[in-house]
């Protein structure tokens, strides 16, 4: 694992058998955008698509040009697992330590290489005929069915993808076109990449686009309902509304709360609120460190973060909330446009024996109540999201500053990479 070498993980098992990875016949565009999703209604009348967004409206299988967690490192053995990133068949297998990343297709007759093995140190064979491909390279080293004379040897391969492990996972990066990968650790979340702490976390495949994922993650309005009987809120109460900026800063946007109402009347209908009398307000003074109630000091590797407001969202789509003593992220992955994997991690700052007590309470509680049900609250909602159309209202200002700024940043990424391969001009 790379960076502090005193970070520790606790992760989850997946099952080995991983999600489905067909091949949808989908062809892609110049800059990787498939086609629309088959799952859009016709527009009605009024600014209900996303052709305002036409990057992030493209991107229903994800925005390439960035790396993407995939499974945790144990998982990753000789024996090759198959995975779609990005709308790409991909082959995760692990060799001599190093963990290698191929297309996940056998040039022969489109066999899954992750159905094979290894019959020879730093290759992978596929199950059919013996075609052998050397894993840092994807070339053609051998096809045993033919002999050691075979013609073809060397001259065929199949694609490769850079792989980083960091934070306990596997990371691959799916290109734009063939440009180097800028380095993974200028994509994490800054706080993690020299402090040390511990983790625990989960990764699953979730019903539903990434977008919708994302968007749910920063979302303004749907925790103080959909989450309001949730066993992790139990004795915390939420708002019923709030009146919220967004505040960029760097890769980041923060949403930050200038009005929190705890109840309201609804002309016609009756009050509501989320407040009872068992449920501890959260003081003024740390509600925008995470809307926990009340906390006896912040940690200070999170205090020093000097964050603008407990949420707080980058690309490719990384969400950040920000607790007193903890941080929960979220790395939204794109699978399909009908499809992601969900990554979450809470990370807790801090080293030695202390490290034996956030292993309690993460396995005692916070993986079932955060990571479990809490979490499968989102992914309910996520999987039945049917968007475009849509009619937004006041809080959505967290939904169009997370698109706005994926639009702008993506046409950066984009006119950088068309910039690095034109051609040179001839003086």
């Amino acid at each position: 694992m790379g960076g502090s070498a005193s970070r520790r993980m606790l992760g989850s098992t997946e099952n080995r058998q991983q999600e489905d990875t067909h091949d949808d016949g989908r062809g892609l565009s110049r800059h990787g955008h498939p086609a629309r999703s088959r799952r859009r209604k016709p527009a009605e009348p009024g600014r209900q698509d996303w052709s305002s967004w036409p990057h992030y409206d493209g991107a229903a299988a994800g925005f390439r040009g960035y790396w993407y967690p995939v499974t945790w490192s144990s998982q990753v053995t000789g024996k090759p697992l198959p995975f779609t990133i990005c709308g790409e068949r991909i082959a995760l297998i692990r060799d001599n330590g190093t963990a290698y990343a191929l297309h996940n297709r056998c040039p022969h007759r489109g066999v899954p290489l992750s159905e094979g093995n290894q019959q020879f140190p730093g290759t992978v064979s596929c199950p059919y005929h013996g075609w052998t491909f050397d894993l840092p390279t994807g070339r053609l080293s051998a096809v045993i069915t033919d002999g050691p004379e075979c013609r073809l040897t060397g001259k065929l391969g199949v694609r490769t993808y850079p792989v980083e492990e960091r934070l306990g996972m596997v990371w691959v990066y799916i290109p734009i076109a063939d440009e180097e990968p800028h380095s993974i650790d200028s994509q994490l979340p800054e706080e993690l990449v020299s402090n040390a702490f511990v983790m625990g976390g989960r990764i699953e495949p979730r019903g539903g686009n990434w977008r919708f994922a994302c968007e749910n993650g920063f979302d303004e309005g749907h925790a103080k309902y959909l989450h309001r009987t949730a066993l992790w809120r139990l004795f915390k109460p939420m708002p019923t509304w709030n009146i919220t900026r967004i505040v960029p800063r760097g890769r980041w946007i923060f949403r930050v709360q200038d009005e929190v109402h705890w109840d309201a009347e609804f002309p016609g209908v009756g009050r509501w609120s989320n407040k009872r009398w068992w449920k501890m307000q959260p003081p003024k003074e740390t509600f925008n460190i995470g809307n926990t109630g009340k906390a006896d000091s912040v940690d200070p590797t999170i205090e020093a973060q000097d964050f603008p407001g407990f949420a707080s969202l980058s690309m490719p789509g990384v969400l950040r909330i920000a607790y007193p003593k903890f941080i929960h992220y979220e790395f939204y992955v794109p699978v399909d446009e009908d499809n992601h994997r969900y990554v979450g991690v809470m990370v807790n700052f801090t080293e030695g024996w202390e490290t034996l007590r956030f292993y309690a309470k993460y396995l005692g509680a916070i993986r079932w109540l955060f990571h479990g049900q809490f979490s499968g609250q989102d992914a309910w909602m996520v999987d039945v999201t049917d968007a475009p159309p849509e009619k937004l209202y006041r809080p959505d200002i967290s939904l169009t500053a997370w698109r706005n700024l994926s639009e702008e940043e993506y046409g950066k990424k984009l006119a950088a990479v068309d910039g690095a391969s034109a051609p040179e001009e001839k003086a």
